[in-house]
Parts: structure tokens; sequence; C-alpha cells
């Protein structure tokens, strides 16, 4: 497998506080990652360094495109399910409406929730947007998908189901790094856990 998303001694300041103190880390293509640790350990600016939302103060950042499902699914609530995945096919990739209606609506098919496509937001569950939003991300057929906090508002049901999606859109060759604190959720999702403490990334040794 080739490295997908390769960062090299991150450093994020913010004031007189150090967030990031010298991140390093590999994800590969057909891999599912998971940065663990304490909230306000730096694991959402590392996602938005690598989306290019946020400025690192020194390190680099190598990546293809990716996309990002935020932690609360950041749907666009005016929006039908199916126009929030139409969007950046149509106004970033200049598809055609027509191209860009049947990309989302196979994603959102392989994904469970095509009968959703013409809801709004509000109108479906949290573990229904979180897949919309998967969908969303996945439009411009990214080979980096970064999600921040995905189980935040699923219930255990539905964090079984999310783990199962990832598991399998990594085996499509997707390299994926979510954050989070569900450890029983990064181990279903067979994720590689970094644990990320004082601002650095560390892998745990392997089970004796």
């Amino acid at each position: 497998m080739s490295a997908i998303l390769r960062i090299s001694d991150l450093h994020v300041r913010r004031g007189a506080r150090d967030i990031l103190r010298g991140v390093s880390l590999e994800v590969e293509a057909g891999e599912v990652a998971a940065l663990v640790g304490a909230s306000g350990a730096g694991k959402t600016t590392i996602l938005r360094c690598i989306a290019g939302l946020e400025t690192p103060d020194a390190g680099t950042v190598r990546t293809g495109p990716c996309g990002m499902v935020f932690q609360f699914h950041g749907l666009f609530e005016h929006l039908t399910a199916l126009d929030n995945v139409m969007l950046a096919p149509m106004h970033v990739g200049r598809s055609s409406r027509a191209d860009s209606r049947h990309r989302a609506l196979q994603l959102l098919g392989e994904l469970g929730v095509e009968h959703r496509a013409r809801a709004l937001p509000r109108e479906i569950s949290g573990g229904e947007a979180q897949r919309v939003a998967i969908a969303r991300a996945l439009a411009m057929n990214p080979p980096l998908l970064l999600m921040d906090e995905p189980t935040a508002s699923l219930d255990p049901e539905r964090r079984t189901d999310l783990a199962i999606t990832l598991r399998a859109l990594a085996r499509g060759g997707r390299a994926i790094l979510v954050t989070s604190h569900d450890e029983d959720f990064v181990a279903r999702a067979g994720a590689r856990v970094i644990r990320l403490a004082d601002g650095r990334c560390a892998e745990p040794p392997p089970a004796p």
C-alpha cells in the first residue's frame, strides 16, 4: 500500500499555548486510522490542517484531495440530502446537474439513505444525517476521508453501522482518518490507533 497522507513535524501555536508540538504520521490507502486523546489535545486541529482550514506554524502536510465530515455533520439545513451531496460536483467539479444528481443518488444508495434524498436535515435521524454527510464528503471521489468525532450523535447501533461502513470504504481503497473518544467504535472499525498527548503522536505498542 502507498501513503495517501504524510504529516511531518507539524506545529501549531495559539498565543502562548503549543497545540501541536511536532506531529508526524502517515495513513495508507485502504487503511482506517484513529486519532485518540483527551479533549483539547489537538485532534481536530490536525484534521483542519490536513483539510487546509488552518495553517500550521511549521511542518508539512502532503496529501491529495480530501473530504471532511464534521462532528455534527454540518449539512446545509435549507437543502435536501440530495442537494447537499450535489453541491461540490456541480459548483466545484463543474459537472452537469444530471451527472451530479446521478452521482449523489449512487452514493446515497451505497450508504443506505437513498430513500431520504428529498428530506431536509431536520427531518432525518442523526445516523442518517451522518451517512448523508459521508456521501457529500465522497462526492468528489477523494482518496482521503477525514471524520471528526463521527459517533458524537449516534446511538450504539448506529455506531456499529458506521464502523462497518468505514471498513467497507477502506476496502475500496480509501484512506480514512478519524478522531474519536470512543475506543469501542475504533476497535469495531478496525482502526490503527494513534494516540495524541502533549501535542505529539505516539502509536501504542502491539499487544503481547
